[in-house]
């Protein structure tokens, strides 16, 4: 019979983040490991949510408003796996994520356009937050009334350490973007020694990891990283390149329940909690699975989702051309965005303010895709809304009532 499975890590939900010492906030291959994880071990380790508990279970914005994003992604790790060395790939299995028993609630948040914003943040520029509370699988917000539905619940970041050459390579190419782009909004986020948390590094590891260290915020190629994938879920598996000895495998930023595309920057269903991972290595891994210069993390979804009968999900299309009418060549990104204001219009009918609705649909099941990047100039995407996650009928055709549906906390910069 299988033994008892083992906590390889705990968090202190009342103490500090910086103040943990198998935490860390930055990629770098000199954090020091924080314990050791056999071959074929299963474990269960605790993680932090993403702001290191910088938002609070209240019916205030001022804590979105004002986060320090120096202070973020505190991830559990990094672990050493026994046997594991450059050009192997570590098989991730997620057994379960859970949030805690005694925390059982989660946030939503929008960032103020200057303090990090979202996918929508030219035409929602302001503050807004979502608490979620949990009952089984199901959640509901007191701040976007009349909607329940289950969580897909998933780690948003897990990934292996990047090698030294990795690394600069990394700081490299993305300084050479924020070198030479003509946006006028922040494109990348260089190495920050500000608020950097090392693990238990020494102080002059600590200062190199600072000068150094990769920021946590997007998922890379070489790793995986910050990838928010709804579907790294129950029974998923996930191929990760490694890159130093012994793996170096961190896990964080874990999510009750998020959409496809997480369009707020803090769009998911924010949790801290628990996750139970079974890590096996496999020798010669990269080249074995054609990951060329160690690139490409793979994986195959589990079989947990929650599901909607035949014709219970209503599809919004959005094309290359932008708000202001301006046609742009196959640009998905711009399609996306359209699509994403298209069901905000349809919703807001119901008596919902557009923020509630950028909330919901960063966070509810919905199903993004792109359904063509070949009819030139336009690309087309779509998004699939559930429409029984709804206590009203939203389907077309049915009457339209607006209804009280109250309001989120908002917070406006001063």
């Amino acid at each position: 019979m299988p033994g008892k499975i083992r906590t390889a890590l705990k968090v202190d939900l009342d103490k500090p983040a910086k103040d943990q010492p198998y935490l860390h906030n930055r990629w770098h291959p000199d954090v020091p490991f924080c314990g050791t994880i056999k071959d074929g071990e299963t474990v269960k380790i605790e993680c932090l949510d993403w702001t290191g508990g910088q938002i609070k279970n209240d019916d205030s914005a001022e804590d979105i408003l004002n986060v320090d994003l120096t202070k973020i992604h505190y991830l559990s790790g990094p672990f050493e796996i026994e046997g594991a060395e450059p050009g192997d790939v570590l098989l991730v299995e997620i057994q379960d994520v859970q949030p805690f028993e005694d925390h059982p609630w989660g946030f939503t948040g929008i960032f103020n356009k200057d303090n990090g914003g979202g996918f929508l943040d030219e035409i929602y520029p302001e503050a807004a937050k979502a608490i979620w509370d949990f009952e089984g699988i199901h959640c509901t917000s007191r701040h976007i009334p009349g909607v329940k539905f289950a969580g897909l619940i998933h780690p948003g970041i897990l990934g292996c350490a990047p090698s030294a050459e990795i690394l600069a390579e990394w700081n490299k190419r993305e300084q050479e973007l924020i070198s030479t782009t003509s946006l006028t909004r922040v494109v990348a986020e260089p190495p920050q020694p500000k608020n950097v948390h090392a693990g238990s590094a020494s102080d002059d590891i600590s200062e190199k990891v600072g000068k150094e260290g990769a920021r946590t915020i997007p998922g890379r190629p070489e790793h995986g990283g910050n990838c928010d994938i709804k579907n790294l879920s129950r029974g998923s598996k996930v191929y990760l390149p490694v890159h130093v000895k012994g793996a170096k495998f961190s896990v964080g930023d874990l999510h009750f329940s998020q959409g496809d595309g997480e369009i707020s920057f803090c769009g998911a269903i924010e949790i801290a909690g628990v996750i139970t991972i079974n890590f096996k290595v496999i020798k010669d891994g990269q080249a074995q699975l054609g990951m060329v210069n160690g690139k490409s993390p793979i994986y195959i979804p589990g079989p947990v989702e929650p599901q909607f009968g035949p014709g219970r999900t209503l599809y919004f299309e959005g094309f290359s051309v932008d708000e202001h009418g301006k046609q742009h060549y196959m640009d998905a990104t711009v399609a996306y965005r359209q699509t994403c204001l298209r069901i905000i219009e349809y919703l807001k009918r119901y008596g919902y303010s557009e923020y509630q609705i950028y909330l919901l649909l960063s966070c509810a099941p919905i199903q993004g895709h792109v359904a063509g990047i070949v009819d030139i100039p336009n690309a087309c995407t779509t998004i699939g809304l559930p429409v029984d996650i709804f206590d009203f009928d939203i389907m077309p055709g049915a009457p339209v009532k607006k209804l009280d549906l109250g309001s989120c906390p908002m917070a406006y910069k001063k």
